[in-house]
């Protein structure tokens, strides 16, 4: 039975991640934040409050599992919506603290047990905004796109160990989240809800939004056999973006 754990587990992609890693059979532990969705896991999967951000309690969570096989740093926020010099430095700094450094950090102190094992898969949730510059959405471009040098980097440093990297960029993925991009893009544009929704899946090649099962199925198949030779890969789980900047 494999060790997974998947950062900001609790909801959201995480959650469609855990409850596919636990279905597979795998032992899954998730740290997230929010203490009112971790209270909320099925008997399944172990929940453990911790904020990405936070290395003390990242490398007690990371501790307590033992040997990892499978590491989903996958924690992060949307950030500000706003053109680059309406950007506070705060929300700059909040915003790449928890979805660069939180990968960061999950990997540090997750890769010494792998790489003594001579085994273990490592998945870094980026983004398509990883892929292509995002207009007002700065702080968190910025971030992805590092991630996905993070990714290559650990592929490269761990790999004579056994141990594979690989970054996943979701497009536009339904949810609460996406749903807070959508009212703030529209504010900002003075567009409704639903013409910067349409802008979005007009972006892509199959004209659709994301769903968080198609990331985790992604995830699961990325630490199969399977895929035992696919690492330092940037795979898009985006519908095919062909517009970063969403319109009518």
């Amino acid at each position: 039975m494999r060790r997974v754990l998947i950062t900001a587990g609790a909801s959201g992609i995480g959650l469609a991640m855990a409850q596919a890693f636990a279905t597979n059979g795998d032992a899954v532990w998730v740290a997230d934040v929010d203490g009112d969705a971790l209270a909320a896991l099925p008997d399944n999967i172990t929940g453990r409050f911790c904020d990405a951000a936070d290395e003390a309690r990242m490398s007690e969570v990371v501790a307590e599992i033992g040997t990892l096989d499978v590491l989903c740093a996958n924690a992060g926020i949307a950030g500000p919506t706003a053109a680059i010099e309406d950007v506070a430095l705060d929300d700059w700094r909040t915003c790449v603290s928890v979805n660069l450094e939180g990968a960061f950090l999950a990997t540090k102190h997750a890769l010494p047990a792998m790489k003594k094992a001579g085994r273990g898969a490592v998945m870094f949730t980026s983004s398509t905004a990883g892929i292509y510059g995002y207009p007002n959405r700065a702080p968190y471009a910025a971030a992805k796109w590092a991630i996905i040098g993070l990714m290559k980097t650990v592929a490269m440093e761990a790999g004579p160990f056994g141990v594979r990297a690989n970054a996943i960029c979701p497009g536009a993925v339904e949810g609460a989240r996406m749903e807070g991009v959508l009212a703030r893009e529209a504010a900002a544009k003075g567009m409704t809800r639903d013409q910067v929704y349409n802008g979005y899946a007009a972006g892509t090649s199959m004209r659709s939004f994301v769903e968080a099962r198609d990331i985790a199925d992604m995830a699961v198949f990325l630490a199969s056999d399977a895929a035992r030779i696919v690492s330092g890969q940037v795979i898009a789980v985006d519908g095919h973006t062909e517009n970063p900047d969403p319109k009518v």
